[in-house]
């Protein structure tokens, strides 16, 4: 299996954040970057093999100022904060932070930077310094598996090698190599004490004479600091500074010390854009003393249509020969846990089930004692505990592992302890240490639950696989017993209690492609907890620490190995909108209750996000950038007082200004007040603007994993009208599209300069602020406040270009925005009359921009009218109706449905859930079902999935049949271009099945209510 790469536009953003920083900067030329290379002194007799030519990084030409005006700029594009002068470093001229939430891809980011510098401005020596021996492993394991994938973009390999002062030869090919050129190294090795660290500033006799360091200096490298806040020690930073760097690039999810950041993609942002797993935890809670009571542990509540609910309890019970062993079983109301126990006195006072409640999740004893499911109370000792954790952890792989076998991806639990003889005992018979032992104890007796259900390819893949051989341990191997050892940890810094031993990462990350694939049994996996850093892998959706929390590690770093989206056998990432939440869920099986562990994660999320505003008021909104499809508009000082004033008339700001929850409430619940007349051009932006202040309400919702209701498939989804509805709706078809090109010319040249909704292109504007010298104030003795005060803000337009001096390819950036051939382009470009192309002169990107934009809405257009549909034989399973419903949560799903086929639904707006309500309601209406995420219809411009399929009641109803679209709105002029693009291709879809297979016609069309559909169907 391979990993495969794709173009996400989220990461080219942060890496045209890195590259606009430096434009106007010339491309390097042959004579601006050759250079001798230092030869040394070789010793007499050896003939020096080296190669006299280098080829360095070319030296910046641009002015501080145009530098600093670069970077407002790009700074500016994503309303951050606007800095007014260079950061100061010793190490570098230019030192720029990108921000990027743990699981985005930051390695892929600056990998793709590299190759992006080297196009555009011809530099080819980078240098990338990590802090640890786990990360420098990970680099350069990403640096070859997406080799190929940037060869197909960029038409070459970058060469990179890891540092190492026994391999010197390396640093040759580096210098006189004139491709690009990747140096990996972790700062110790030359930050750190020790002969071996230091031999980088040596003069050493196996190297020339020569001092490594000078060799790499002299390339003016670009140096490339992944995770910085562990690399801010003063002997760090004053190492740094012996590599001469031409700029210090800076990728961290938690950035310490801030230079000029010129791209953030936060927690929140990476949450609300799905780019990472939403988290569920596991509490485990313990109550009470030791020994004060008798042992028990609350598992589970179990509901069923058939019989009561039922607590899925944990108690001692002792054995016919006098020994006690701890069992599980299901209690029901009235159990009486002193005969259960074989009558343990522990149990003997009032210890009968008094109720059972689904709703709380609570068992009641007629004595009083109340257990929340995840509780345990009594004797709770620590192998009790570890014992519980690894139970939780294989249900919750196997909870994960039914929903998405049959979707194709392997679902990974990452056991985290403390020393190897937990689950490695060499002085056993069997080996087994501990947790080894306990695991296949418990795994053994939860799949034999599980091979109960219906025999299926999952049960057979599960009988397939050995208990003893689907877990694994990954830790250090002893060179000379040959046996698994704890590895070596650093005592002290930013990495105290992580790892430096090689073989553990490299047994890792050699085995990262392998363990996703099915043929691999090992599905659960135990390894050190400094080697915590080592694991990358995309499946891993279970994490359990068997450890003693002792605050070295925040909740944040320990379900950051588990984040990165998930990927499936093909190695494709399961990124889908339609279904990215629902499949990538990564559950945290803590050792401390559900409310503490969420509390603890939310303030070390919220602590993350220093960087976000917190104020929302006037001054914030001035000057912040609105980017619409006409261009960029500035907020004026008028906008902003309207956005400030409706922020405060409908109290969704606090007196302080700052956001408040009902806000937010209001969002999600699309009953956002109104925006004035000024402002509802700019709605969508206004709003993104508001939500990019940070407010407690904004934090991810953590779930728990073990709350949500049972959504079950009920009784009318084998009701003959549903059956009748799903044989006419359930078919899969090929698309194909044949147009003439020369069609899609003359459309594009006569949009293009139409003269009203034509090529519009919006000049470049600049800001001139005027201000003078303020007093400052005294306080207590202490002057503070402003050195100048702002007194006025102009805004000029320039209709000459600044880039004159930057050449475009533009009928390639445009070939590339339209996935047009040159040619086509080309042809396009001729056709646009002599006024619409000289406005490429005034601003070239938003040229390039607008064009490609008009381009593809023609070519939608003409890709409709050229589509068709050919049926195929092949059909959705029914098991589309239940794959992902395990781990939905539906505790905020409303009241049991009559008529849906499930018992609940969840609604993705207020305008479904009030067609929900009426539809539920209605007496035309036999049977609905929101249509499964799997339900797909395929179009060129991404794969289709219909809201709801209806069965109404014969008679007055002229179409039995019905698929429906909700929207808010009925007026396409609302609608995104994608959307009515979708639109457009599902009712050829329908007509075309319609006309192959339907006796009675399925009806197809989008509403904005149940009453525009009942217009539709009478």
């Amino acid at each position: 299996m391979k990993l495969k790469f794709k173009t996400q536009a989220y990461q080219s953003a942060a890496v045209q954040a890195v590259v606009n920083c430096f434009t106007g900067q010339p491309p390097a030329s042959a004579e601006a970057i050759t250079y001798r290379i230092d030869p040394g002194q070789a010793k007499k007799g050896v003939e020096d093999l080296f190669s006299e030519s280098g080829f360095k990084n070319a030296d910046l030409t641009l002015s501080d100022v145009q530098l600093l005006d670069n970077i407002q700029q790009v700074q500016r594009g994503q309303n951050m904060p606007v800095d007014n002068s260079l950061a100061k470093s010793k190490v570098a001229r230019i030192n720029l932070d990108v921000e990027m939430e743990t699981g985005t891809g930051k390695t892929y980011c600056y990998i793709k930077s590299i190759f992006e510098l080297n196009r555009r401005y011809g530099w080819s020596k980078f240098i990338i310094v990590v802090p640890s021996i786990a990360i420098r492993e990970g680099v350069a394991k990403s640096l070859e598996i997406t080799a190929e994938h940037f060869l197909e973009t960029y038409r070459k390999k970058a060469r990179f090698f890891i540092y190492n002062s026994k391999q010197l030869h390396h640093l040759e090919s580096f210098s006189s190599d004139a491709g690009i050129n990747v140096m990996v190294i972790n700062v110790q090795a030359f930050a750190a004490r020790g002969a071996d660290n230091r031999r980088i500033y040596d003069v050493l006799d196996d190297f020339h004479s020569r001092r490594p360091i000078d060799v790499i200096s002299a390339n003016r490298p670009i140096l490339i600091l992944d995770e910085p806040q562990k690399m801010e020690g003063a002997q760090t930073l004053k190492s740094l500074e012996e590599f001469k760097a031409l700029m210090v690039l800076r990728y961290s999810a938690t950035h310490k010390t801030t230079h000029n950041r010129i791209h953030r993609l936060d927690a929140l942002d990476a949450y609300n854009q799905k780019l990472v797993k939403k988290i569920a935890v596991r509490g485990i809670a313990v109550k009470g003393q030791a020994g004060t009571a008798g042992y028990l542990y609350l598992q589970s509540i179990e509901i069923s249509s058939k019989k009561p609910p039922e607590a899925r309890v944990e108690y001692e019970q002792k054995l016919a020969g006098g020994n006690i062993k701890r069992i599980v079983k299901k209690l029901s109301k009235g159990d009486n846990l002193y005969d259960l126990s074989n009558q343990l006195d522990q149990y003997r006072d009032g210890f009968v089930v008094s109720d059972i409640n689904a709703n709380t999740d609570t068992l009641s004893f007629t004595n009083g004692l109340e257990l929340t499911v995840g509780d345990a109370t009594g004797d709770v000792t620590e192998a009790a505990l570890r014992r519980i954790q690894i139970r939780e952890a294989i249900k919750a792989h196997f909870d994960k592992e039914q929903a998405l076998f049959q979707q194709g991806v392997k679902v990974l639990t990452l056991y985290f302890i403390d020393e190897v003889a937990k689950y490695r005992d060499y002085t056993s018979a069997d080996e087994k240490g501990d947790y080894a032992r306990i695991f296949e104890e418990e795994y053994k007796q939860y799949l034999n639950e599980v091979l109960d259900l219906d025999e299926t390819p999952y049960i057979k893949y599960l009988k397939g696989i050995p208990a003893e051989k689907t877990h694994s341990g990954y830790f250090s191997i002893d060179k000379k017993t040959k046996r698994l050892a704890d590895p070596a940890v650093a005592a002290r810094g930013e990495n105290a209690g992580l790892s430096d031993d090689v073989d553990a990462y490299d047994l890792i990350l050699k085995d990262k492609e392998r363990l996703l694939s099915f043929a691999e049994p090992v599905r659960f996996i135990f390894s050190h907890s400094a080697l915590r850093e080592g694991w990358d892998n995309p499946n891993v959706f279970v994490i359990c620490a068997l450890k003693h929390s002792d605050n070295t590690v925040s909740h944040r770093q320990e379900v950051g190995r588990g984040l990165r989206l998930s990927v499936n056998q093909h190695g494709d990432r399961m990124d889908h909108p339609a279904i990215v939440h629902d499949v990538n869920v990564l559950t945290v099986v803590a050792s401390e209750s559900y409310k503490d562990f969420v509390a603890a994660l939310q303030k070390d999320i919220s602590d993350s996000l220093s960087a976000r505003p917190k104020v929302a008021d006037e001054e914030f909104f001035t000057g912040k950038v609105l980017k619409t499809a006409a261009g960029d508009v500035a907020v004026t000082p008028q906008l902003a007082k309207q956005i400030y004033k409706y922020l405060l008339k409908n109290d969704y700001t606090d007196d302080t200004d700052r956001i408040t929850g009902t806000y937010h409430d209001a969002k999600k619940a699309e009953t956002l007040a109104e925006l004035p007349p000024e402002l509802k051009p700019y709605a969508t932006q206004v709003y993104q603007l508001i939500d990019s202040v940070f407010s407690a309400s904004q934090l991810p919702d953590i779930s728990d994993d073990r709350r949500p209701k049972k959504n079950p498939l009920n009784a009318n989804f084998e009701k003959q009208e549903f059956k009748a509805l799903w044989s006419r709706i359930n078919r899969k078809a090929a698309y194909s599209v044949a147009f003439d090109s020369d069609e899609l010319v003359q459309k594009a040249v006569t949009v293009l300069n139409d003269k009203d909704a034509g090529l519009r292109v919006t000049p470049l504007q600049y800001t001139i602020q005027h201000g003078e010298q303020a007093e400052a104030v005294t306080y207590d003795g202490i002057k503070e406040g402003n050195a100048f005060k702002l007194k006025a803000t102009e805004t000029e337009t320039n209709r000459q270009s600044v880039h004159s001096a930057v050449k475009y390819d533009l009928i390639g950036k445009l070939a590339e925005g339209t996935q047009l051939t040159r040619r086509t382009v080309a042809d396009i470009l001729k056709g646009l009359n002599v006024a619409v192309f000289a406005q490429f002169k005034t601003n070239p990107e938003s040229f390039i921009a607008e064009a490609t934009r008009l381009i593809n809405e023609q070519k939608a257009t003409v890709i409709i009218e050229h589509l068709a549909y050919d049926p195929v034989e092949d059909k959705f399973d029914l098991d589309i109706f239940t794959a992902g419903l395990t781990k939905q949560d539906f505790s905020k799903a409303g009241d049991k449905l009559q008529r849906h086929i499930y018992d609940y639904v969840l609604t993705d707006s207020n305008v479904e859930r009030q067609f929900v309500k009426e539809m539920d309601t209605s007496s035309d209406v036999v049977v609905y079902a929101k249509l499964p995420r799997g339900f797909l219809i395929p179009t060129p411009v991404g794969d289709y999935n219909p809201d709801w399929a209806i069965s109404f009641k014969e008679g007055a109803i002229k179409h039995v049949y019905f698929v429906a679209e909700t929207k808010g709105s009925m007026s396409s002029m609302e609608l995104r271009e994608i959307e009515k693009t979708k639109i457009k291709c599902a009712r050829k879809f329908f007509d075309e099945i319609n006309q192959r297979f339907a006796p009675e016609a399925v009806k197809y069309d989008v509403v904005d209510s149940f009453g525009k559909l009942m217009e539709l169907v009478k």
